[in-house]
């Protein structure tokens, strides 16, 4: 098959963990269009909101040169990207709510003006606005996805890999994610990958190292997965592993019956949701972007 990026199908970690936690949660997040707008639907949450609004701030500085990165205070940026996710933009049900998640994006970012580390060398920026590359040309599968930070070395020419989180639990061991984006910067960049980090913003002062993946080994079992994302696809077959559907496809059916209140249209053009009555504290992931 003549490779084709606009008949691909496009995997990146989120649709990959949308599709294992719940195949239809995967339909929903994806693949679904509201017909009243022929838009994908989001259902916001204040932990994403967090993350959103932390992600930015911090992903800018790799665009300035590292003598200017800190001249402006990083809360003074923070409160103008806090902006785009206030009151209900963010999924927030109160003042008092919003104020909590708002410290603690801004205790992160304090950490950070007091222990920059990494973020004060050289970084590598991939000059596509979504790193992408063919998974397989032969299965017309592509890979794509943003990774936070590319620290440089000069010394050898290499990058190490940095991803930064905003929730307050640990990505599991058996987490795709940083395989991911090990693929995405071998091929999307000639520089040899030497390291990887998660940066746990909240209670760490630096990064913390974890072996990097078997190139080989990361791209059979990320293909695999994707040859049956594209196969559910082709047989428009998304079944939730639970018989009265799970916690991840439920919040779509509340919204697409209309138990949803609709906030406006993101930057992507989705249509944004909340579900107030959901509950939003306790146990929380951090946002893939």
């Amino acid at each position: 098959m003549a490779k084709d990026k606009f008949t691909a199908v496009w995997v990146s970690h989120s649709s990959i963990s949308d599709f294992l936690k719940c195949p239809k949660a995967y339909f929903y997040n994806n693949v679904y269009r509201r017909s009243e707008s022929g838009h994908k639907i989001k259902i916001m949450q204040p932990s994403f909101a967090l993350g959103q609004a932390v992600h930015t701030v911090l992903e800018q500085l790799s665009t300035l040169p590292t003598s200017e990165r800190f001249k402006e205070s990083l809360i003074a940026v923070y409160e103008r990207q806090w902006e785009k996710v206030s009151g209900t933009k963010g999924g927030f049900v109160s003042s008092e709510q919003e104020a909590r998640y708002k410290e603690r994006g801004a205790d992160m970012l304090r950490k950070v003006m007091e222990n920059p580390g990494p973020l004060k060398n050289l970084a590598v920026k991939i000059n596509m606005d979504l790193p992408y590359f063919w998974l397989s040309e032969e299965d017309n599968l592509i890979l794509c996805g943003k990774i936070d930070w590319l620290e440089y070395n000069q010394a050898d020419d290499s990058v190490r890999i940095i991803d930064f989180k905003t929730g307050r639990t640990d990505e599991p061991d058996d987490s795709l994610q940083l395989s991911i984006y090990f693929l995405l910067a071998q091929n999307c960049q000639r520089r040899k990958v030497a390291g990887m980090s998660y940066w746990y913003l909240e209670r760490n002062a630096t990064p913390s190292e974890v072996s990097l993946p078997d190139a080989t080994a990361a791209h059979e079992k990320i293909l695999e997965i994707a040859k049956k994302i594209k196969l559910a696809r082709q047989l428009e077959i998304y079944k939730c592993p639970q018989k009265d559907g799970c916690s991840a496809c439920k919040p779509f059916e509340k919204v697409i019956a209309g138990w949803g209140e609709f906030i406006g249209v993101d930057d992507y053009n989705q249509d944004i949701f909340i579900l107030p009555d959901e509950p939003v504290e306790g146990k929380e992931e951090s946002t893939v972007l």
